[in-house]
């Protein structure tokens, strides 16, 4: 004997937003930090953060770049990295000077990041350099925020 099942539209609704969903994030996930623009590609530099006994180690590759076009700024702890990888020719299809561009997957356009460091740092101690594409920050620790011991003095009675 057969049952009869009510038909409910909206769960089958649900059901396939949840599928598209999933589809969405999983094509997008690659791409995640980059945004589309028409002038090129603009989004998040990737950095490498690292926290030493007095100091901190911000790295970033910034390839194409010059030094002088690196713009570095601390503000309230706030660390501010900003550049821009010079654009490429942008043609898809259309020939230029006997050359067709087949493929261009490789990011230009403007770059930046902030961010918040967990403690102060000494702003006048600040070193930053730039070798081969990789551009490197030296963020020495505030000394108000260093730990110190503190002798105990043993008193006479």
């Amino acid at each position: 004997m057969s049952s009869i099942t009510r038909w409910n539209p909206v769960r089958e609704f649900n059901a396939m937003q949840n599928f598209m969903d999933r589809l969405i994030e999983e094509t997008a996930r690659p791409m995640r930090g980059l945004v589309e623009s028409y002038e090129g590609v603009s989004g998040s530099l990737a950095l490498d953060v690292v926290e030493e006994d007095k100091a901190y180690t911000v790295t970033t590759s910034l390839p194409g770049v010059k030094a002088d076009d690196i713009k570095v700024n601390m503000h309230d702890d706030l660390l501010t990295i900003e550049a821009e990888i010079p654009a490429r020719t942008t043609e898809k299809t259309e020939t230029a000077n006997g050359r067709k561009v087949l493929m261009q997957e490789r990011a230009w356009g403007k770059f930046s990041r902030s961010i918040r460091l967990p403690q102060n740092v000494k702003n006048d101690g600040v070193e930053a350099s730039f070798e081969n594409g990789v551009l490197t920050l030296s963020l020495p620790k505030a000394e108000h925020v260093l730990p110190r011991t503190i002798p105990v003095k043993a008193l006479k009675s």
